[in-house]
């Protein structure tokens, strides 16, 4: 019959300070399919070495090994770990058990890398099969012992290999829990199971059909190969299965999020930072948002083909004196309507600030407008009670006025305004309309107005020959730079502007260049708000990887487990990058769920508009996953590129 395992000349050392300890020293032998084979020895004769070299947990220095005629020096980390998890099932003197699994799944545990499947109607059949078909749902700390011992036989078998290493199995077990493992083994390797059992007991070894001594790296004594004491023992197939498994990693996602719950309090510091970053995020764009909104509404009112022109100082002799102000006229407004082709309309402004209004014992401030009756058009201030004011009463300087909301608040209270008649700097004048009400903003109270007649205001009220501004309505889809070029030269030429003075003779303002720039302006804040809250995503980050980092040490001898029965690094990679993944998405949700709340309570404490952005929540929840798969590359790396023996040893 065929050697199932054949080691030639195996030779094995480990680095002593400056120096080289050789462990084995040159090991040859053979072992056949269905045998019961102990390897005993003392402390340090190198049984256990001999043991990881056959479970394809460590390479020799040199040497030969063939396992099922293939030569395993030559296998790569994926095709070894292949190799382990078809042919070779591990029983570890310490159990090896994961305390955060139930009986049955520690038992599938080796599907997830074999079939890529949580498959547990196996891990139940072999439950029943060693006894414990009444502790499928038990955890390890629920289990006696043996009773664990006996989970860990059952795993080594999932697979159904065709040798079961087995690491001092009954070290840690009574009498007779050491009796019931020994029984099973020797009544698995009656069903045509290779058995290897390491042991420095010469009671235990005594159950198996073959006795191998080792002492000193060598080997001492050999009781001799029985070419396969069962008679179920089944012929050597002449390779190993080396495909790499591929498929969903739905198991991975699962016991990840099974970890993360499994410390609650770690988890949810660890999403702190993401949580607050994210949170942030949502926020001020929310409230940014809201803010340009609420801007380009107001803008929009006022009509973004308005051009708005004021007058500015000339300076004679680098001098500027009260004189020498420019003076806008109503003649000024006439002659821009009647001259420039893409003109709408243009109206006349005067304005009073801090003026006195009063009604019975009631009094305020307001801001007053000296306007023609066109502004309500222009501006979309018809009254929502009432009517505005005609041109005959402005003709005639009629004391009548259209008041806003607030002023109508501030003096009547809940009555209706229209026909009654306030007291405006102790002048009678008739409320005839209510203004529809537009709100406060960054301009003020837009409310908070008395709207005049013109000739009113100008020559009954405030005794002004000028006007402080004009504001000029251009037609839809005329180009608004050329209307202000020829606006600016038509005022030049009538008041009679030397060419060395232009630029400095009149203010005039675009109001869809207000709005341009007050939204770069908005998008700019904007901007600098969320690299700030970005720094909070990022501190989020390395808070996870440290978390990750703690995990990877407290979880060696874990990944240490899944290596031994089948995992790659690729899959410890994964398995800890879904981990750090699920932080941040946690994290990411959690803080989509605030940041909405917090602008919610914002709007309605502060009274500031806020607007969620669709975009901004996407973009958030994307940017809070990738911090922790970035943040968690390194501690994922370092996990992966534990060693099997290493980990396995590790605390």
């Amino acid at each position: 019959m065929q050697a199932l395992i054949r080691l030639v000349d195996i030779r094995k050392s480990f680095p002593l300070g400056e120096e080289k300890v050789e462990i084995l020293k040159g090991i040859s032998l053979e072992i056949f399919p269905g045998e019961f084979v102990a390897i005993t020895g003392p402390s340090g004769s190198g049984k256990s070495t001999l043991m990881n070299v056959l479970g394809l947990l460590d390479r020799p220095d040199s040497g030969s090994y063939g396992l099922k005629g293939v030569e395993t020096s030559g296998m790569n980390e994926q095709e070894s770990a292949e190799a382990r998890r078809r042919e070779l099932g591990f029983v570890f003197q310490q159990f090896q058990l994961l305390p955060r699994l139930s009986a049955e799944e520690n038992v599938a545990l080796p599907l997830l890398y074999s079939q890529r499947t949580p498959n547990l109607r196996p891990a139940r059949e072999l439950l029943t099969k060693v006894g414990l078909e009444d502790r499928l749902q038990h955890r390890p700390s629920q289990l006696s012992g043996g009773q664990q011992q006996r989970v860990a036989v059952a795993r080594a078998l999932v697979n159904q290999p065709r040798i079961i290493l087995a690491d001092e199995p009954t070290g840690n077990l009574d009498s007779k829990s050491s009796l019931e493992i020994l029984a099973l083994l020797k009544s698995l390797n009656e069903e045509g199971i290779t058995v290897i059992l390491i042991t420095h007991d010469p009671n235990v070894a005594a159950f198996a059909h073959r006795v191998i001594s080792v002492m000193d790296g060598k080997i001492a004594q050999d009781s001799g190969a029985s070419g396969g004491k069962s008679r179920h023992a089944h012929e050597v197939s002449p390779s190993l299965p080396t495909a790499p498994v591929s498929g969903p990693y739905f198991e991975l996602i699962r016991q990840a999020f099974h970890t993360l719950i499994a410390h609650p309090m770690r988890t949810v510091l660890s999403t702190l930072g993401v949580l607050i970053g994210v949170a942030a995020v949502i926020a001020m764009l929310a409230i940014g948002k809201g803010a340009r909104e609420s801007i380009e509404a107001q803008l929009s009112s006022l009509g973004s083909n308005l051009i708005s022109v004021r007058p500015a100082a000339v300076r004679i002799g680098g001098v500027t004196t009260e004189s020498d102000w420019l003076k806008l006229t109503r003649e000024d407004a006439r002659a821009i309507a009647d001259t420039l082709p893409m003109v709408k309309s243009a109206t006349s402004v005067v304005i009073g600030n801090g003026q006195r209004v009063a009604w019975q014992e009631k009094n305020a401030a307001t801001q007053v407008y000296g306007v023609t009756p066109g502004y309500a058009r222009m501006h979309a201030v018809e009254p929502s009670i009432g009517r505005y004011f005609t041109e005959d009463e402005n003709r005639e300087r009629s004391l009548v006025a259209v008041i806003g909301l607030t002023v109508s608040r501030n003096l009547f209270g809940s009555e209706n305004p229209v026909g009654k008649t306030m007291k405006l700097n102790r002048m009678p004048v008739r409320v005839i309309g209510l203004l529809p009400e537009k709100g406060a903003s960054s301009f003020g109270d837009r409310d908070d107005q008395v709207h005049l007649p013109i000739s009113t205001a100008m020559y009954r009220v405030f005794g002004k020959q000028w006007v402080d501004l004009i504001e000029v309505e251009i037609e839809k889809g005329a180009d608004m730079t050329d209307a202000q070029s020829r606006l600016r030269n038509l005022l030049y030429d009538r008041h009679e502007i030397p060419k060395s003075q232009t630029e400095e003779a009149f203010r005039i303002f675009n109001m869809a260049d207000i709005q341009n720039a007050l939204s770069q302006t908005s998008k700019t804040l904007g901007t600098l708000l969320i690299a700030i809250a970005s720094i909070a995503l990022v501190v989020g980050g390395i808070g996870i990887m440290n978390i990750m980092l703690v995990s990877v040490t407290e979880r060696t001898r874990e990944i240490g487990l899944r290596k031994a029965i089948g995992a790659t690094s690729r899959d410890i990679l994964i398995q800890f990058l879904i981990e750090a993944a699920a932080i941040g998405v946690l994290g990411g949700v959690i803080g989509i769920i605030l940041g909405v709340l917090i602008s919610f309570v914002i709007s309605a404490i502060a009274g500031w508009v806020t607007s969620i952005s669709i975009p901004g929540v996407l973009g958030a929840f994307w940017f809070s996953s990738l911090v922790g798969m970035v943040f968690g590359l390194w501690p994922a790396r370092r996990a992966a590129r534990l060693h099997p023996i290493e980990a396995l040893r590790g605390d």
